[in-house]
C-alpha cells in the first residue's frame, strides 16, 4: 500500500500530527473553537492559515506580523471585532468601549450606528475628544452629510495639533468638496495626499482631480499608485488597491 500511494502515508501522518499539535495550541491558549474546525477539516491549508494568523505573530511580535495576523483573522471572521467590542460595551459602557464599537461598526459599513455611538461618547469632558470628533465626522461623510461633518471638523480644528493631522486634513478636504468649496477642498486633499501614509490620501485626491476635470493629473496619480503597488507585499497591495480603484472609478465616470 505504501508503494501504491507513492510514499504519501508519512506525509499524511505528519500532517495529522501537526494538526493535532495546532489543535492543542488552540485549546491551551483559549482561542475561538472555530479554529479547531478550520485546522482539522481543511488539512493542511487550515493549519497553515492558523500558523500565519496566530502562531507566527505570537512568535515574532513585530508590528508587520501583527497586522498580517489581524488581517487574516478579519478575513476569516469579519464580525469578530464587532462582536467582542459590542460585548465589552454592553458589559462596561465606557467611552473607550463605545469608541471601539463605533470603529468596528464603521469597518463593517454600519455608518449610522458608528455616527450615533461617536455622538453619544462625545459628551461632557469628552465633548471635544479629537478621536471621537474625527470618527464621527468620517461617519457623517460616509452618510453623505457633508455639512454636518464640516461642522464637527471645525470644532476639531480648534485643537492646533490634532486638527492638523493628515487624517483630519483628509476628512476636512472631503467635507469641503461635499459642500462645494472646491478651492479649500483641493488644498486640504493635496496636503493629505503628501502626508498621509498609505494610498487613501492619494486615491481620494486623484478622484477629486478627476471629478473637477483634471483627468490627466488624475491618470498620472493612478499610474504612480500602480507602480508603488507592485512593490508591496500582497496584503498591503490589496489594501492599497481599493484606493487606487476608487480613483480609477472616478476617472471612468468623469
Amino acid at each position: 500500500m505504501f508503494n501504491l500511494l507513492g510514499g504519501s502515508l508519512p506525509l499524511i501522518g505528519l500532517s495529522l500530527i501537526v494538526a493535532i499539535a495546532l489543535a492543542v495550541h488552540v485549546v491551551r491558549t483559549g482561542r475561538e473553537l472555530f479554529w479547531l474546525w478550520i485546522i482539522l477539516i481543511f488539512q493542511p491549508i487550515g493549519g497553515i492559515v492558523y500558523l500565519i494568523a496566530i502562531v507566527l505573530p505570537e512568535m515574532l511580535r513585530g508590528p508587520g506580523a501583527q497586522r498580517l495576523g489581524a488581517a487574516t483573522r478579519a478575513a476569516l471572521d469579519p464580525m469578530r471585532e464587532y462582536r467582542e467590542a459590542k460585548a465589552a460595551c454592553e458589559e462596561t459602557p465606557t467611552v473607550r468601549n463605545q469608541s471601539r464599537l463605533a470603529q468596528a461598526a464603521a469597518t463593517l459599513g454600519r455608518h449610522d450606528e458608528a455616527e450615533r455611538l461617536y455622538a453619544e461618547a462625545a459628551q461632557g469632558i469628552h465633548a471635544e475628544d479629537p478621536a471621537l470628533l474625527l470618527g464621527r465626522a468620517n461617519a457623517l461623510l460616509e452618510l453623505n452629510r457633508g455639512a454636518d461633518a464640516l461642522a464637527v471638523l471645525e470644532r476639531l480644528r480648534a485643537d492646533a495639533s490634532e486638527g492638523q493631522t493628515p487624517s483630519a486634513v483628509l476628512a476636512l478636504g472631503r467635507a469641503y468638496e461635499a459642500v462645494g468649496r472646491a478651492e479649500e477642498a483641493e488644498a486640504a486633499l493635496s496636503d493629505a495626499a503628501t502626508r498621509l501614509p498609505g494610498f487613501e490620501g492619494m486615491g481620494r485626491y486623484a478622484a477629486f482631480l478627476a471629478r473637477t476635470g483634471r483627468k490627466d493629473q488624475a491618470r498620472a496619480m493612478v499610474a504612480d499608485m500602480d507602480k508603488r503597488l507592485t512593490k508591496l507585499a500582497p496584503h498591503f497591495r490589496r489594501e492599497g488597491k481599493q484606493w487606487r480603484d476608487l480613483a480609477a472609478k472616478a476617472l471612468a465616470e468623469a
